[in-house]
């Protein structure tokens, strides 16, 4: 199928396959000629063109910035059920990207993206369970929810469950079933997890298996969260309490070295709404 023909009617007659293909070359294009070209796929009605264009429009990537009309196309997904779909609609409402904040209406479309399947909607409706989010908090639905995502390999939301073992809500507390959780979640590459896992294994007396997780942790978190670890970190060589045992010197050294980094790491910049990832 030729990218530069993608009108109704060749859209209408090509093979998922083909579609798929050609979106990637898509992609790998000009983003001003891709927008276009995407904008052509999306109204012949190709459901990961309506996605991805919307995200582009979210983002301003290759297309002026409209939320507003991000949100018309992830709204013509969703009309076929893609769950992707229903989750970026969560998300325009959780942030109020393109329509006013409502927490209710997030809710609401992260539960129908979550019960369609997709790991990052049962994510964004267990978090919203947890925190009561535009719905009452119910905090043994969400750790079904993450237990759900994780599952399917969702990393955040494995990181999530070992914040419900540490943290004693709804389980028993538990540090031995959080760390494993967290890394788990190190493991899927989530930052968080590999901070959190780093964190117990530091407090155990385990540093030498604790540095390399602290030392990926630039690799995917964004500046902001780089920022308070750096405060951590700090928080670790300088206690409030000076009863507490301090960090032998060579790790004390490399916890300095990393402050360093995060400080000046500019970090990953937060994901789009929800096809790669959920803004936080």
């Amino acid at each position: 199928m030729d990218s530069a023909a993608l009108d109704s009617r060749a859209i209408n007659q090509a093979s998922p396959e083909a579609l798929a293909a050609d979106l990637q070359r898509i992609l790998a294009g000009p983003p001003e000629q891709a927008a276009a070209t995407l904008r052509a796929a999306a109204e012949g009605g190709v459901v990961q063109a309506q996605l991805v264009y919307g995200q582009w429009l979210l983002d301003g990537r290759g297309v002026a910035r409209d939320p507003a009309q991000a949100v018309q196309w992830f709204e013509h997904a969703s009309r076929k059920g893609e769950p992707m779909a229903l989750n970026m609609l969560g998300q325009c409402h959780a942030h109020g990207w393109g329509v006013p904040a409502n927490p209710l209406l997030a809710a609401y479309w992260f539960r129908l993206a979550a019960l369609g399947g997709l790991d990052w909607g049962m994510y964004n409706y267990a978090t919203a369970l947890a925190l009561g989010q535009g719905i009452p908090a119910d905090r043994a639905a969400a750790l079904d929810w993450f237990r759900k995502a994780a599952a399917l390999g969702h990393a955040k939301s494995s990181n999530m469950i070992g914040s419900f073992h540490e943290d004693g809500w709804v389980v028993d507390r538990d540090e031995d079933a959080a760390l494993a959780h967290y890394l788990r979640a190190a493991q899927g590459g989530d930052f968080r997890g590999r901070f959190n896992a780093a964190r117990l294994l530091v407090a155990r007396g385990r540093p030498d298996q604790a540095l390399p997780w602290l030392e990926r942790v630039p690799d995917t978190a964004t500046p902001a969260f780089l920022r308070k670890a750096a405060a951590w970190l700090r928080a670790w060589i300088e206690p409030e309490d000076r009863a507490a045992p301090a960090l032998a010197a060579e790790t004390a050294d490399s916890i300095r070295r990393l402050i360093r980094i995060y400080e000046r790491h500019p970090g990953t910049p937060p994901p789009g709404a929800g096809i790669a990832g959920p803004r936080t």
